[in-house]
């Protein structure tokens, strides 16, 4: 079984929101789930896998300004702040840290609803106690 965690944290890399989708989905189907549960902010930091012309509108609309990479077969690439970009890592720290709980990082929980309550009860535990 493969999923794939798609997350909203805030400045500081602590998780707001969850999501878990089917490994073999797309992230555009993380990225339309959690558009609605966004909190207001200037910047929008992901990763290309999130490139989509209607994203960046969808975002654009709300008052925030995307900083997405192009994907590579884009025709006509997007530029995006370098600088601001390089602060993703806080989010990808925050991943590893939720893969520090044993259960989580082997995925001991075959069911989706568990190992999502697995994931919420380590961030909760990590980065708001």
């Amino acid at each position: 079984m493969n999923s794939k965690l798609h997350a909203v944290t805030d400045a500081a890399g602590r998780p707001l929101r969850m999501l878990l989708t089917a490994g073999q989905r797309s992230d555009y189907i993380g990225a339309r789930a959690l558009l609605d549960g966004l909190p207001p902010a200037e910047h929008l930091l992901a990763d290309r896998g999130y490139d989509a012309d209607w994203y960046r509108e969808a975002l654009e609309d709300r008052g925030i300004k995307p900083c997405i990479p192009s994907r590579k077969g884009r025709k006509v690439a997007i530029p995006h702040d370098e600088a601001r970009y390089r602060n993703r890592h806080k989010i990808e720290n925050s991943f590893a840290r939720l893969k520090d709980w044993r259960r989580v990082a082997t995925r001991y929980d075959k069911c989706p609803k568990v190992f999502l309550s697995a994931c919420a009860l380590a961030a909760v535990v990590m980065f708001w106690l």
